[in-house]
Formats: structure tokens, C-alpha cells, sequence
């Protein structure tokens, strides 16, 4: 049996209520715009100055939308101020039990969002704004360096199967406190 290890890729955010979502659908988008390896219809996203890639796709776009409205509607509750998407890439394999074979998702790849709501007062606007921005950058140059890398690359299982735009099962996980949410 061959063990796999699961890369994992972390990016950490500081939000306020004025653009938690803008800011979780770009990171989304972006990631998906990097991992999806069907035929996919490019667009971008214009968050804080930061020209961000995503991908045209109405199924994909729904999903983001879910879970982006599923972590702001418990951030609102206010139990907690700290969240987390997970992004999960996996792979179907075999399995077998003692009466039958079935597929198993074996995750290849987990993009982990940290999320931490605060709320800067007026005058430190244009500083947390400028933070935000400068994270969003980092955010897309660490994309772009880990699925550019050999170790990014060589996560990618092989592709065996063309349909849809992602050849490969995607999970989008959203936690707030210990708790796993919509």
C-alpha cells in the first residue's frame, strides 16, 4: 500500500465585516483557478487593488457563493471570531473491504484559509486596508510558487478521466471555532 502525504498550503487573513466576503471569494476563486484542470473559462476579480484570477464556472461560483455565505452567517452569530476554509483535492482509489471494492477519496493537496475577523476604527482604515491588500499579493505569489514548484506539481496525482472541469473531487469545508458549518 502506498501512503500518500497530503500537501497543505496555509494562507492567514485578517477581515473586517467591509470585505470578508469579497477577500474569501477571491482566495477561493484563485485557488480553484489553479487546481481546476479541466476546460476552464478564466475571469478576474478586482479586490483591494489586487487583480485576482478565478474561474467563469456557474457550478463552481454557486459552491463559493454556499460557502462563503455559510462562514459569514456563524461569523454574525458572533460565537466566534475565527474561522477556517479548507479546501480539499482529492483523488479516487480502490478500496477494498472484506465483501466489496469501492472508491475512497485520498486527499493529494488542502489549501487552508485562517480567517480572523477585527474591526479597525476610521482612522487606521487605509493601514488595514493596506495590510489586507499587501496579504491578498503574498496570497497569490504563494499560489503561484507552490503550484508552479516540483512539489506542486508532483502532488498532482495522475489524470485519468477528462470530464467536467475538474478531474479530481474538491471539498470546500468551512469550520468556525472547532465546529464544521454549512
Amino acid at each position: 500500500m502506498v501512503m500518500s502525504t497530503t500537501a497543505t498550503i496555509t494562507i492567514d487573513l485578517i477581515l473586517d465585516r467591509h470585505n470578508t466576503r469579497d477577500v474569501l471569494r477571491a482566495i477561493l476563486d484563485a485557488i480553484l483557478f489553479h487546481r481546476l484542470f479541466g476546460t476552464v473559462k478564466p475571469k478576474t476579480r478586482e479586490v483591494l487593488g489586487v487583480t485576482m484570477p478565478g474561474v467563469s464556472d456557474s457550478e463552481m461560483e454557486k459552491l463559493i457563493e454556499e460557502k462563503v455565505d455559510a462562514f459569514w452567517r456563524e461569523i454574525e452569530k458572533g460565537r466566534s471570531k475565527h474561522g477556517q476554509i479548507v479546501v480539499t483535492f482529492s483523488e479516487k482509489r480502490p478500496k477494498k473491504s472484506w465483501f466489496q471494492v469501492y472508491d475512497e477519496d485520498v486527499p493529494w493537496e488542502q489549501w487552508i484559509i485562517n480567517a480572523e475577523m477585527r474591526q479597525p476604527r476610521d482612522h487606521d482604515r487605509q493601514d488595514f486596508d493596506t495590510a489586507l491588500s499587501n496579504t491578498l499579493t503574498k496570497a497569490i505569489q504563494t499560489m503561484l510558487s507552490h503550484t508552479s514548484s516540483d512539489r506542486g506539481r508532483t502532488a498532482v496525482p495522475l489524470i485519468t478521466k477528462a470530464a467536467g472541469i475538474s478531474p479530481f473531487p474538491v471539498r470546500i469545508a468551512v469550520r468556525i471555532g472547532d465546529v464544521e458549518v454549512g
